[in-house]
């Protein structure tokens, strides 16, 4: 066999030509990674500005962020780029981080922003608890707007098809990253990612986060989102689960808090009277509004009985947190911005208007015609103390006005429980049939006529919708009054509106308020203006109980306690003591029996009212503290935390 060699100078390739080729290869993979990572930059500059002009609704001050030096935009697209860089590390393939983190940014700054047409306030992380309420409200929502709830869902299928195609079909053909490449990107990355997820930290002073211009505002949070963004706004919140004990806080301290009695108060009662406390959803007197007239008088009764009104926390919605405040005696004020207790705090018996006549021998029954799980309800009243819930689920088959429960069908039904019920009863209701929005024709026929010259026709249906309801909100407080006259034992009624109702257009068109939504924080006359609703304080032995003022909801507990005839070491001790003295104690305004204001009270650094610091002390012991005042404050309370858990 004879081997053919073959001429090595055509099979050796020349030293210098395989170097040259390899740093020619060496430059393109250099450029290519360029490229890629230019186009990240632009893709997170993208991103930020779609997220704050969908956020904002305004495309020239979503610019305005993202370019001045006063603002955060740069930083905030310097975070996202390094996340997006991060993450095709750890998926393999160049922009694939997009087919997430896109939509993870886009998607909560739209529902923010709808948010907002509702309600005053931006999309919270806590907000995420009670989706499953969104979607039950959907179809309401729907129905007052079928065209825009059309387009958006169009919008919402075809990008979810594109998003489909992108993740399944299109991604095989994003570049791959070689090892180095992401190996580099982690190394630097993921450092940097971590010092700047150590400035969300907000209780702790940061040099570097003011360089960058990232103020953390917790205790306003429309100018929190407005400043920082949409982004690092929401990323501020993830923490407001976490709840930190005010600074004194102890055992010492709640010791050297002084208590009141337990006897019987003696004020005129004979026996022990039965309670019914009604929160009426957005009751509010809309004759109050500019350049309006309505006929007839859609709240005769109330007007005529009125005790005064309730400050509300809330604009719009927001029910629990109100809620939360009348049944316990609690404030929202000691409570992180835009938390909500009955979805984050409730995880153990707390002290409750409930509790507390329970401990006295009453029945205590709650009564909401809708479903239980809403606002978490069903645990929330167990955890008061209630021995019962009544809602949607088990009530009988409640009469609707529109879509939604009638005041009407719920007033006879706590009206037949009370009938029912031998023994002494605090009945808790919570209507339904004015929730917004409040869409033309819910009713049919309305009896209300509307007087706007500077009314859209649109908002002079949705006016007259809601003065129907009111009208049928204040006919059935009619019906209970006239019933509880007739009983042998005493009944105190109280009624009082959540807040104002969503009405949209109709404020700024009748020149009542200058946007759809009320404002957080503004001098007192503007805040009453825009939080305070009616208030009912009523006894069919001793009539209306006159000049409450315009209190927060965390002061009901304290009138109905004293008219019921007792004393109680919390409701009408401590709280009674802090009442004496303030009429409302909201986030923004402290502020005290005479009309007076201190703004801006609770921000760190100003001296707090020993009187609202102690309020502040028990309120914390109770939700999430040690129970140091447990005995002495809440005697009701030993034995429900004493017991076994059933």
């Amino acid at each position: 066999m004879v081997e053919i060699a073959s001429d090595p100078a055509s099979s050796i390739t020349p030293r210098a030509t395989v170097t040259s080729a390899a740093a020619a290869n060496r430059r393109d993979g250099y450029a290519w990674a360029t490229v890629r990572l230019g186009n990240l930059l632009i893709l997170a500059i993208l991103t930020v500005l779609a997220t704050e002009w969908i956020a904002r609704g305004n495309l020239h001050e979503a610019l305005r962020f993202l370019i001045a030096s006063d603002r955060p935009g740069l930083a905030a697209v310097g975070i996202l780029f390094l996340l997006f860089t991060a993450t095709d590390a750890l998926l393999g393939r160049a922009y694939q981080s997009a087919l997430i983190l896109v939509p993870l940014a886009v998607i909560p700054a739209f529902i923010s922003a709808q948010k907002q047409l509702f309600l005053s306030d931006p999309l919270y992380p806590s907000d995420m608890l009670f989706g499953r309420q969104i979607l039950q409200l959907l179809p309401v929502m729907v129905a007052a707007r079928p065209y825009l709830a059309v387009a958006i869902g169009c919008c919402l299928v075809a990008a979810l098809v594109a998003l489909v195609y992108l993740w399944f079909f299109a991604w095989r053909r994003f570049p791959s990253l070689s090892r180095p490449a992401k190996l580099f990107r982690l190394l630097v990355g993921l450092p940097l990612i971590g010092g700047f997820l150590s400035l969300m930290d907000y209780a702790e002073y940061s040099p570097l986060r003011d360089r960058l211009n990232i103020i953390p505002m917790m205790w306003d949070q429309r100018e929190n989102y407005l400043h920082n963004g949409f982004l690092l706004a929401f990323a501020f919140n993830l923490p407001m689960a976490n709840v930190t004990a005010p600074e004194g806080y102890g055992a010492e301290a709640i010791d050297s808090i002084p208590a009141g009695n337990t006897s019987v108060a003696g004020s005129g009662t004979t026996s022990h009277p039965d309670v019914i406390m009604l929160m009426s959803e957005s009751l509010w007197d809309p004759t109050r509004l500019s350049n309006v007239r309505l006929s007839p008088d859609p709240m005769p009764t109330i007007r005529k009985n009125a005790s005064g009104n309730v400050f509300s926390p809330e604009f719009g919605g927001m029910t629990a947190n109100v809620e939360f405040e009348a049944l316990t005696g609690f404030s929202n004020a000691f409570l992180p911005y835009g938390s909500i207790p009955y979805q984050q705090y409730v995880r153990r018996p707390l002290p409750s208007l409930a509790t507390f006549f329970r401990s006295k021998g009453y029945v205590a029954k709650s009564f909401h015609p809708f479903q239980s799980w809403f606002w978490n309800r069903a645990n929330v009243y167990e955890a008061f103390g209630f021995e019962s819930f009544l809602s949607e689920e088990n009530m009988p088959v409640m009469d609707k006005r529109g879509i939604f429960a009638s005041d009407q069908a719920l007033t006879k039904e706590i009206m037949r429980a009370a009938d029912n019920t031998r023994e002494p009863f605090f009945f808790f209701g919570v209507t339904l049939q004015g929730h917004g929005p409040y869409e033309p024709h819910r009713y049919g026929k309305n009896t209300i006529a509307i007087d706007g010259p500077t009314l859209s026709a649109s908002s002079t249906q949705s006016l007259a919708t809601y003065a129907q309801g009111v009208r049928e909100a204040d006919q059935s407080l009619k019906m209970l009054m006239d019933w509880a006259k007739k009983r042998r034992r005493e009944t105190i009624v109280v009624i009082f509106g959540d807040h104002l109702p969503p009405l949209g257009s109709v404020y700024p068109e009748s020149g009542y308020m200058p946007d759809q939504v009320a404002t957080r924080s503004a001098p007192v006359d503007i805040m009453k203006r825009e939080h305070e609703t009616p208030l009912v304080v009523w006894s069919s032995k001793r009539g209306v109980q006159k000049d409450l003022g315009s209190i927060s909801p965390a002061f009901l507990p304290y009138h109905v306690v004293k008219l019921a005839g007792y004393e109680h070491p919390f409701y009408t001790g401590v709280l009674g003591a802090v009442h004496d003295r303030y009429d409302a104690i909201d986030r923004y305004q402290l502020v005290d029996g005479s009309g007076g204001a201190t703004p801006d009270w609770s921000k760190t650094g100003k001296t707090v009212d020993p009187l609202v610091r102690d309020y502040r002390y028990l309120q914390h012991d109770a939700i999430f503290g040690d129970g140091f005042g447990t005995e002495r404050f809440f005697p009701e309370q030993v034995e429900r935390l004493t017991a076994p858990a059933s």
